[in-house]
């Protein structure tokens, strides 16, 4: 039995995606060691090595028209009885069995011009391309993984033919961050930390806002310089909450971890999202996390998250300001982080695979 996955975007270059692959690929040959494995790469430093798989690169970048004309022969060639595309970007006419992941459906419900830093023309071509490839990879697909029932729930609204289709397989807790988990680090008083992109839909600018009001409190903001970035910047400077924020950049896991457990708070204020990794592993660091009150975080972080209304600057300071006395304690994050496991997702998309076959 041969088995392929487009790795295409793994690696922490890619966020939450590529951490979600690179830990799927690296368990999947520890769990099934007789099946033949086939990864495509596009850079070979994305290669995990001492992994019993081929690995195969591929100079074809996601998201373009080369991914819809060059992928298929490549996919072909290798003779694959499943090929596994761990995101909506699937050519549409590859005709072979197929598992597709779909992280959330955030561009079918968040669009138009005020999402983007594109130009309007360029952005409808690039919308439309969307939503036909994603439609297309639903509809082919023999099965749908999705991180939450929440997600499930939306793509059924827009593709009610899926349903079927669909397997919850949650995400999990990255084990290079729980290697700092056990060391003692001293909290500082009044600060919070972003982990993340900074698209719109993050609802940063809601934090940025509250700061005002909140003069004692400080704000990290982890993640990599981008346009969106600078936008943000654009509005510490507004807001004159300069003193108050600070940009660190791309952090690696050691220097993120300790960043996550010296604060007093990670907040998680997006407006829509498939998961919420950052969370979880704020958890499982012991760090309290302050999310939107939105389905998928309640699914996710349970009882071990103080909640608040992300169209309310208003809650989000009488949220923050009540911390001390609403945090949930060390044992109720802890238990509730426990729950999620790459390895126990790796196993769950085992199971797909052999339902498929």
């Amino acid at each position: 039995m041969k088995i392929g996955v487009d790795c295409r975007l793994s690696g922490i270059a890619h966020a939450g995606i590529g951490r979600y692959i690179g830990n799927l690929i690296k368990y999947l040959p520890l769990l099934a060691p007789e099946i033949d494995w086939v990864y495509f790469y596009r850079d070979k430093n994305q290669i995990i090595p001492d992994l019993d798989v081929e690995s195969r690169l591929v100079s074809v970048r996601h998201y373009t028209f080369q991914e819809q004309l060059q992928l298929i022969s490549v996919f072909n060639q290798a003779k694959l009885d499943l090929l596994h595309v761990p995101h909506f970007n699937v050519p549409i006419l590859y005709p072979g069995k197929l598992v597709v992941t779909i992280h959330d459906l955030l561009w079918h419900q968040q669009k138009g011009t005020q999402v983007t830093t594109l130009k309007p023309w360029e952005y409808w071509g690039k919308y439309t391309g969307y939503r036909l490839v994603a439609s297309q990879a639903i509809k082919k697909a023999n099965k749908i993984i999705v991180p939450t029932q929440a997600v499930k729930k939306t793509l059924s609204k827009y593709y009610p033919k899926s349903e079927e289709k669909v397997v919850v397989a949650h995400e999990g807790v990255d084990s290079g961050l729980l290697t700092f988990k056990d060391r003692k680090v001293k909290k500082k008083i009044n600060s919070l930390i972003y982990v993340g992109s900074l698209y719109p839909h993050k609802n940063l600018k809601l934090v940025i806002q509250a700061l005002q009001k909140l003069p004692t409190w400080k704000l990290t903001i982890v993640g990599s310089r981008n346009v969106f970035q600078d936008q943000i910047r654009k509005e510490v400077k507004k807001y004159q909450v300069q003193k108050q924020v600070k940009f660190t950049g791309y952090l690696p896991d050691k220097d993120l971890a300790q960043k996550i457990k010296t604060a007093t708070a990670l907040v998680q204020p997006s407006l829509s999202e498939g998961f919420g990794l950052t969370g979880i592993e704020a958890m499982a660091l012991g760090t309290p996390v302050i999310a939107s009150d939105i389905p998928v975080f309640k699914e996710i972080y349970q009882n071990a998250a103080v909640y608040f209304n992300p169209h309310s600057i208003e809650n989000f300071i009488q949220t923050v300001n009540s911390l001390t006395s609403r945090k949930p304690t060390l044992n109720q994050m802890q238990n509730v982080a426990k729950q999620y496991s790459w390895q126990k997702m790796a196993e769950k998309t085992l199971q797909v695979y052999k339902s498929v076959l």
